[in-house]
């Protein structure tokens, strides 16, 4: 309660401290003795009365007052405590949120490297795996070639020695047709052997 409240409370108190008698005074002059006699006992009472006011003033709403203030200090320090409270939750959680908004990025940023890198893999391996397969048809076919012509080179020596063979048998011999196709079918038959 501030200042001017309180003198406006004494005040009041002290109107109906002073009325009071006034009141008795007008209800005895209209006929009759009213609960409160006008003497000095009156006096007495209300001094006892504005007494106890100061003392009820003093030693209880003084107190009473203070702990009042003192809870509503203490209330008005829980309400700042909480505000303060939910501010640092609210900053927190935003601050959660960002790290979270930034650990899916960065996440997709992995797994975005993660696909390029392992697409980039593949297409070395497949290109790898051709130029090999490339490689080894080649040298396959090489191989072949080389094969071939040394099969080949090998059967123009032996016709060249088995021609060269019948041509002396012939000559040893002076044939006749039928002993020219017998020394021919045997040629072809040991090339067939061979």
């Amino acid at each position: 309660m501030d200042h001017g409240r309180r003198w406006i409370v004494v005040l009041v108190c002290a109107a109906v401290v002073i009325g009071a008698p006034w009141l008795a005074w007008a209800a005895e002059e209209h006929g009759g003795g009213g609960l409160i006699s006008i003497d000095k006992s009156l006096i007495i009472q209300a001094v006892n009365f504005i007494l106890l006011l100061i003392v009820l003033h003093r030693f209880l709403y003084k107190p009473l007052l203070a702990k009042m203030e003192e809870r509503a200090g203490a209330i008005k320090k829980s309400l700042d405590e909480a505000q303060a409270a939910r501010t640092e939750a609210t900053r927190q959680q935003e601050e959660n949120a960002a790290r979270l908004k930034t650990a899916y990025l960065e996440a997709a940023s992995i797994r975005e490297q993660a696909l390029k890198e392992a697409a980039e893999e593949q297409r070395r391996l497949v290109e790898g795996a051709r130029a090999e397969s490339q490689r080894m048809i080649e040298a396959a076919k090489a191989q072949m070639d080389a094969d071939v012509r040394r099969a080949r080179e090998e059967l123009r020596r032996e016709v060249g020695d088995l021609a060269v063979a019948v041509a002396e048998k012939l000559i040893r011999k002076s044939l006749h047709d039928e002993d020219h196709r017998r020394i021919v079918d045997e040629a072809i038959a040991n090339i067939g052997r061979r």
